[in-house]
């Protein structure tokens, strides 16, 4: 039984083009609600069409309560709720293959709502020096694990990166960026339609046995990770100074701040701690 998870973000979900969209508690995000639990359905129906035995969608987008478990297909579980240790990528560890679904480019990049955890704040994120977004940081948590990454959904700047952190990833896009706060969009049925089918093609084109012919649960071995050097560039240098705090993080410029873990798994934990306490460090009318 092949077991597949989804890392559901929202930013790249189909509609989805300006920041009420994606803030819980707007109206815009209760309208936008259903068509991102419509994406993750359609994606859910392509790969246990395409022979998946089992999805878990892991609700990855900032408060993560995001989808509709009433609206979900009900062969599908949900992993919904905060504080998950892997946060986006919880469950990675018992996955067969990952889908990036909604994602969306980094801080300082072209596209639909780009940024990396910070909605401001961050203005650039490289990994080992080259320039990097959510997706390159999961799709190196998932290497680490032995899972590749089978499908990528989002816009076309979104798509057209993941072709250089996913190269045999299947990519669907939804929209096409004309500005930060603005796409050119499919509508929901055309873009359900869309992933349906790459869903259906990717399942298929991966499809791994779990259990091996006698019957016993088929062993992954991990692949070993290796050092990770993480840059974090912010828009004002009060913001890094707050994060000269956190252990193992290093000054790296007026505005910036670096730091090398042992595995890109321990460097995103580092990550995300560097991003919350910047996050508390900005003032709200000053930030």
């Amino acid at each position: 039984m092949t077991r597949v998870l989804i890392s559901a973000d929202m930013e790249g979900v189909t509609g989805v083009t300006c920041p009420d969209d994606v803030e819980p508690g707007t109206a815009s995000w209760e309208r936008l609600r259903p068509l991102f639990t419509g994406d993750v359905n359609a994606v859910v129906d392509g790969l246990l069409a395409g022979g998946a035995g089992e999805v878990v969608v892991n609700d990855a987008h900032y408060t993560q309560r995001n989808l509709l478990i009433e609206a979900l297909d009900p062969r599908a579980r949900l992993l919904t709720g905060r504080h998950k240790p892997l946060g986006m990528m919880e469950g990675i560890d018992r996955a067969d293959a990952v889908v990036f679904l909604g994602y969306h480019t980094g801080a300082g990049q072209q596209g639909v709502l780009s940024h990396t955890y910070l909605g401001t704040g961050l203005t650039a994120f490289r990994i080992d020096g080259e320039p990097a977004d959510e997706g390159r940081m999961n799709a190196l948590i998932a290497e680490e694990h032995g899972v590749p990454v089978i499908l990528v959904t989002g816009d076309d700047r979104t798509c057209e990166a993941a072709r250089t952190w996913a190269r045999d990833a299947r990519v669907v896009a939804v929209k096409e960026c004309v500005s930060r706060y603005a796409a050119l969009c499919l509508p929901p049925t055309r873009s359900a339609e869309l992933l349906r089918a790459e869903a259906t093609a990717a399942a298929r084109a991966r499809s791994v046995p779990a259990e091996r012919p006698d019957g016993r649960a088929r062993s992954r071995r991990r692949p070993p990770g290796r050092p990770r050097r993480f840059e974090l560039d912010f828009h004002a240098p009060h913001l890094a100074a707050a994060v000269l705090a956190v252990p193992t993080v290093e000054d790296n410029g007026p505005c910036g701040i670096a730091f090398t873990a042992p595995d890109a798994t321990t460097a995103a934990r580092t990550f995300k701690v560097c991003t919350t306490v910047a996050g508390a460090a900005m003032e709200d009318h000053f930030d």
